[in-house]
Formats: structure tokens, sequence, C-alpha cells
């Protein structure tokens, strides 16, 4: 998620990573029970697993309980997508110790539903793509150091050796970042990456390494410049063996059937590598100079998943399953969010919106 982009520079993100940490900080409670799935037979198959992230519509722990028991019915798979939890990283808490308390009974009620797992960690800023991580800067520290990266590089290890995702993220939106931030950061940030996934690798032989990149910054949307395409992030990151794709063309494009019919795959060009969409959406109400609907927002899940099914997509998230409820947030929160706050397939009171049904639609065809 990005703010700002009413201006067509998203710089900022709202607070992702933020959110998770605060609200999965009571997951041991989080209990597992089987899953069953229907639907009907004789279905177009789909490629992509579908899924999204434990976020509520505020921060409240009973209402997270209660989004992760509605979103898992409409899902086989889940994404835990956020920074490093550095408050605590910074502490002294050892990393394998805040994934057992923290991550790893989350990632256990996930599979007890029988859900997939993808892991995305951040080392950049969740609010701010031009600047470093808040709990860093307020502890004095960087990123650019050495001993920093080492503490995000065991994190990384540690995540990956006790939740054994399908897919391993290592850095999100690098071009964004590279779009956004001071050359030395994003030269931090990209070493970091790559040294985090050689650490990976040299503990797991068979999780799939990505990096994600910004779908609509790709395109040149948002720094009003020609199509850029992923070339770089490829020759930065070349430990990726599966791309993750962040996208919210509404800012961009006033309708889902405008978005061009390469949309995905013109970024593939010349990159044989699986791809999957790991954060985005259509928001369902206006905003500033956003204009949308419900039924926009239905347009864009059928249209979206053509679109998939045109690059044979391995995965796609939405980070919300709920609409967001900014008067519990506070204000200068709540201003960032506004943008992606009507993303959600239900509302603040988990009940469905019309987008539902045509997410159920796509769901209920067969896996291949």
């Amino acid at each position: 998620m990005t703010t700002g982009m009413e201006h067509r520079k998203p710089l900022n993100r709202p607070g992702r990573g933020m959110l998770l940490l605060a609200l999965l900080a009571c997951t041991p409670l989080l209990g597992a029970c089987g899953k069953s799935s229907t639907g009907p037979a004789a279905l177009t198959p789909r490629t992509y697993r579908m899924g999204f992230s434990a976020i509520p519509p505020w921060p409240d722990f009973p209402l997270l309980l209660q989004t992760l028991e509605k979103f898992t019915a409409h899902a086989d798979a889940a994404i835990m997508s956020s920074e490093a939890p550095w408050d605590s990283l910074l502490a002294g808490v050892p990393p394998d110790a805040f994934v057992r308390r923290q991550q790893l009974p989350l990632a256990q009620y996930y599979r007890g539903k029988g859900l997939r797992v993808w892991v995305y960690l951040d080392p950049a800023n969740g609010l701010n793509r031009a600047g470093e991580s808040d709990p860093l800067v307020a502890a004095g520290r960087s990123i650019t150091e050495p001993a920093i990266q080492q503490l995000y590089r065991d994190y990384a290890v540690a995540l990956d050796t006790l939740i054994r995702p399908d897919v391993f993220g290592v850095v999100l939106e690098t071009n964004l970042i590279r779009a956004a931030s001071p050359a030395p950061l994003y030269a931090a940030i990209r070493q970091v990456a790559n040294d985090a996934a050689a650490d990976i690798r040299a503990h797991d032989a068979v999780v799939q390494l990505s990096a994600s990149v910004q779908v609509e910054t790709a395109w040149g949307k948002f720094t009003g410049s020609a199509y850029q395409g992923v070339d770089t992030d490829f020759a930065d990151f070349p430990f990726i063996q599966w791309l993750g794709l962040s996208s919210y063309p509404y800012f961009v494009w006033p309708e889902p059937a405008s978005l061009p019919d390469d949309y995905y795959s013109r970024l593939l060009i010349g990159h044989d590598v699986p791809v999957g969409v790991v954060e985005g959406g259509w928001t369902s109400a206006s905003f500033s100079t956003v204009v949308s609907t419900p039924a926009k927002q239905q347009a864009y899940l059928d249209r979206h998943a053509r679109l998939l099914d045109s690059v044979r997509a391995k995965a796609w998230f939405q980070l919300t399953f709920t609409d967001l409820q900014l008067t519990a947030w506070p204000p200068a929160t709540a201003a960032g969010l506004l943008p992606f706050s009507r993303l959600g397939v239900v509302d603040t009171a988990l009940t469905s919106k019309p987008a539902l049904a045509n997410w159920d639609a796509n769901l209920a065809r067969p896996l291949q």
C-alpha cells in the first residue's frame, strides 16, 4: 500500500508492518482446526492460490480472531507480510524466540485451516518508501549499518527456518524504493536483501526466494515517465526465483476495463519465473480524485482474474480482507490509510460486500 498517490508519487505506505506486528502479538491464543472446500465442477481451472493477510478493521484482538475465522473460509493461502520487529531485535530479543512467540502460532493456525503460507519481510520503511524504518530512526540506527543488516539477516533465517513458507520475499517494491529513496539507502537495502537471500538458501534448499516490484511504477505511471520495466530489479536482486507484484491500479486507470492486456505479461518479457500478486486491489469508494464504486471493485476482480490467467500466476493476495475503520486509528495514520480503507471484500462489520461473490467465484475454480 502506498500513500500520496493522489499526486501519483507513491513514496509512502501505511503501516502494514506496524499493524501486523501489533495485532499478531497475541497469536499464541490461536488454535488449529480443519478446513473444507467446496466449488462447482467443470469450471475453468486457475493456476493461482488466493488469500489475504491478518489485518482486521481496527486493532482489536477479538476482532482479529473473527477476521481470521472468516477470511480463511474464503482462501486457500495466506500471506504474512511485515517489517522486521526492530524494537524487539534492538532490545536483544533472539530472532527465533520472537518468531516462536509471534509468527509461528499464526502460521500453524493457517496450516490447520489447510492454507499454504507465503512470507514477505520488508527491510525498508512501511510508511515511507523514501526513508528508513521508523523504529530504527527513533533508536538512532540505520539499515546501512553492518550490525543492523546482520540483525535483519538473522531474523530472516529464523522466520524461514521456523515458518517454512512456500515463498519467502526478502524485500518489497524494489523499484519504488529505488525511485523514492536516497541512493545510499537503496544500496544498503539491496545489499541486505541479497545477503538475507544467501543466508536463507544456505539453510533451506527448497523455499522459493522472492522480491516484489510495484507494477504502476514499472509502467512509469507514478513517476511521469515512460515504461520502465523490471530488468533493473532482476539485475539488482539476482536471487529472484518468484516475482511478487504490488498493484493498486485505481490510482492511475479510471476503469478496470482500461487495464492493458499485457499489464503483467509485459513485465515478464525475458524473465522466465513464476509470478504472483502479493498486495493490491481496487477501492469500492471514491476519495480525492479517484472515482470508484462497489460495481467497479467487482469488475476489477473479474478483470484481474483474467490478467492473472494470462501469465499463469501462482498467487493472488490482497493484504486486506476487510475494510478499515478509520475513526479507530490516530488521525495521522487514518489519513495514510484512507486510499486503502475500502479494498476489503467485507466491510468493517465483516458483512459481505458485492465483491465477495466475485472473489468466491474465482476461488471456486479448481486449482490446477
